[in-house]
């Protein structure tokens, strides 16, 4: 059955998952890309290289993000959310990344590889960290035990 997110539902997929869509708008033209993301509990961080994505971004910062977590047909949760784009620079950028970093490097080691000490130094790649500041949020679900909620 159908269903709406709590705030607190919406929150743990948005810490939980990986992998999201930006859907972004510029010069007519709609796109859609996944992103590897991490949530700080305001904002999504994202790195990219230079590309469509970046480019309608800046001209247009206003996005929606969308994740999911399915586990089967009618068993899934969908949040989508809208925010504004930010590219980050100097620390900023820095501070970005280390919040990237402390999210995915416990999942690229184990006991016989090691994280590197440091966080790489975004300023010397082409590398283009960004953030986008979530303004608004919401929720839908679908599982098997849920009364039917309408809407």
């Amino acid at each position: 059955m159908l269903g709406t997110l709590t705030n607190e539902q919406i929150e743990r997929v948005l810490h939980s998952q990986l992998t999201g869509r930006i859907g972004c708008h510029a010069g007519g033209r709609t796109y859609v890309v996944p992103i590897t993301y991490a949530y700080d509990g305001e904002s999504i961080y994202g790195h990219s290289s230079f590309g469509l994505k970046i480019a309608m971004m800046r001209e247009n910062p206003e996005v929606c993000f969308e994740v999911e977590d399915v586990q089967s047909q009618v068993n899934w949760e969908s949040v989508i959310a809208w925010g504004r784009y930010e590219e980050l620079t100097g620390e900023d950028a820095r501070a970005g990344m280390a919040v990237l970093m402390r999210r995915f490097l416990p999942l690229l080691t184990s006991k016989t590889a090691r994280a590197p000490d440091e966080t790489p130094d975004v300023l010397t790649t082409s590398a283009i960290v960004y953030r986008i500041r979530l303004s608004e949020k919401t929720g839908r679900c679908e599982k098997p035990d849920l009364p039917t909620v309408m809407g």
